[in-house]
């Protein structure tokens, strides 16, 4: 009976990953960090934090998320506009998982084919690292479809594809996410920001 216990906890962080894969029982909460990382005032002029949550899944903390933007965000057209998705981790997690669970998400979103899927996927294994608790991804949005990525300060990649970058963010921002209650909070809905 004692190994049944590590392969559940196991699949459970496995199940949770990234993106949070169980609405009805997830839990968000406002994380506290108000200071602008240097990548995010490198990228944006007057960076200001529009929304933030805690992703909980069965009990276990997953990550922090924030987003910054620059005055006149609209989450409505964010595939136009530049900002910066902060994900502080609060627990490990491999960079094959991290990618692997970020591409379902994506053809949740939108229609892929299996070749570009394939090629994301690749893409996505080069780029992301395996994360430890406490380290700070940060993705980067541009206007003209860029996409690029920090880990801890550290650049670690960028992809130029419009589509890619649109669904890739799409995961938090997209009004067909799988997690609207965090988009939510990151769009600052609360406070009355345009959707």
């Amino acid at each position: 009976m004692p190994a049944f216990f590590p392969f559940m906890r196991n699949a459970i962080l496995l199940i949770a990953l990234f993106a949070g894969l169980i609405p009805a029982n997830s839990r968000f909460s406002y994380a506290s960090s108000p200071t602008t990382p240097p990548s995010v005032s490198q990228g944006l002029s007057n960076a200001k934090a529009l929304g933030q949550a805690r992703l909980v899944v069965y009990g276990f903390n997953i990550y922090d998320a924030k987003l910054w933007v620059e005055d006149g965000f609209s989450a409505a057209n964010y595939n136009t506009e530049p900002f910066a998705l902060e994900l502080r981790y609060l627990r490990n997690f491999s960079g094959t998982m991290i990618a692997e669970r970020s591409l379902k998400e994506m053809r949740r979103i939108g229609n892929v084919s299996d070749e570009k899927a394939a090629q994301w996927l690749e893409m996505m294994k080069k780029t992301f690292p395996d994360v430890k608790k406490g380290d700070q991804l940060i993705g980067m949005h541009k206007p003209d479809g860029t996409a690029s990525f920090t880990l801890n300060g550290k650049p670690i990649g960028e992809m130029r594809d419009e589509e890619f970058t649109r669904l890739f963010f799409g995961i938090w921002l997209s009004p067909k996410t799988s997690e609207p209650k965090m988009r939510n909070e990151l769009i600052g809905a609360a406070t009355g920001a345009k959707k």
